[in-house]
């Protein structure tokens, strides 16, 4: 280890133990889980962007493992070991590793290993106060990493479901703009194609084989896909499976077959995802544009309203924050609240971030729905802030 490394280490090592003691100070138990996981567990939970990212091996019993891209889903996981009836409250804090492939190329700042330093809260049912509790333990991290200059960013996915369960459109297109609303670039091509009336991909091969297997059962339409692959000399890829193509080949052809988005619907979407202001300010603007589209979203706006209060109270400064409703679009386990602290000047960018996921627990056993929210700061960043703002 040359000697800037070993100097790195030690610093990395000295903000752990601060950030560790933090938390520790603030109610949570230190807890260290597994690196390796199950594949599957991570696959189907975290999304799209972090999905590709995932290395993924398959070990000598034929079990498909992974190491870990996040720890919140490890750390429920533990949750959930601990108490399988999730029926108690439980905060744990970590500081490990975790690893994603970087598809820009690896640097200091992220790196294919990495460390989190986080805190997750389990089965609180007053929202509001776990929220801001997560939040403010956030920003006295990275205050205590050292960082003075930062600002918070805001969304909520709960906000955008509430948008869409109030607009009038057919119920396969609710479901599908939740679905890729975890994909800017996709979300906005699907609504511009639904406003305008297209049917999607309705030529060539691959649309032809959709309109053929949607005609057919799951087991048959798997055989025909499996035998297409096979005659075109196409492996498996992208982590997936060939039952998780089959269904999206079905899934596309129940496209071919859907009505159109009515095109006022999607501008009252495109208005939405357009916000973007202080806090206080975006709130007004959404319920603007509520009202001009004659929905009522009074109260998801009214808890969006009490959580930015809440905040406040707590002694976080939202004066510089930013609430933008695109935001949050990472982690697919999100259900709603979402914020991320940023760094400021040239070199901005994401040096923690978070949220709510009340439905995470329940995908991976637990009985029922389990309030929950946590935080991770990644620290090769905040130490690479704090030394460009010395």
């Amino acid at each position: 280890m040359s000697a800037e490394s070993a100097k790195e280490f030690e610093a990395l090592e000295a903000q752990a133990r601060a950030l560790l003691d933090l938390f520790a100070r603030a109610g949570y138990e230190p807890v260290a889980p597994s690196i390796i996981q199950p594949a599957e567990m991570f696959l189907d939970r975290i999304g799209e962007s972090i999905r590709s990212r995932t290395y993924v091996f398959t070990d000598l019993a034929g079990d498909e493992l992974c190491l870990r891209p996040d720890l919140t889903v490890p750390v429920s996981r533990l949750y959930l070991e601990r108490h399988p009836r999730a029926d108690v409250e439980a905060r744990y804090c970590y500081n490990g590793p975790a690893f994603r492939f970087q598809p820009q190329g690896r640097s200091p700042t992220r790196p294919r290993e990495f460390r989190q330093a986080g805190i997750e809260c389990f089965g609180v049912a007053d929202r509001d106060k776990a929220d801001a509790e997560i939040v403010r333990l956030a920003v006295e991290g990275v205050r205590s990493g050292g960082l003075k200059a930062f600002r918070l960013r805001f969304g909520d996915i709960a906000l955008f479901y509430a948008l869409l369960d109030a607009l009038q459109l057919p119920e396969r297109w609710r479901v599908k703009l939740r679905h890729y609303f975890w994909r800017p670039s996709a979300f906005h091509e699907l609504l511009s194609r639904l406003a305008r009336g297209e049917r999607p991909d309705s030529d060539g091969p691959i649309a032809a084989l959709a309109e053929k297997i949607g005609k057919e059962t799951p087991e048959r339409a798997e055989e025909l896909v499996a035998d297409y692959l096979d005659v075109q000399s196409l492996p498996l890829a992208g982590n997936r499976t060939l039952s998780e193509i089959t269904e999206r080949l079905r899934d596309h052809a129940a496209d071919l077959r859907s009505a159109p988005l009515p095109k006022e619907v999607a501008t009252v979407i495109d208005y939405y995802l357009a916000v973007s202001g202080p806090p206080k300010e975006a709130a007004e603007r959404v319920a603007m544009i509520a009202h001009g589209a004659g929905i009522d979203m009074s109260a998801s706006l009214g808890a969006l309203v009490r959580r930015f209060d809440r905040l406040q109270a707590s002694g976080i400064d939202l004066a510089p924050a930013i609430f933008a409703t695109e935001f949050g679009r990472d982690l697919e386990y999100y259900s709603g609240l979402v914020f991320q602290i940023e760094s400021l000047g040239n070199g901005a960018e994401p040096i923690a971030g978070g949220g709510r996921y009340d439905g995470l627990l329940e995908a991976l056993g637990a009985p029922r729905a389990v309030p929950a929210v946590g935080t991770a700061l990644h620290t090769e960043r905040l130490l690479a802030a704090v030394e460009r703002a010395s």
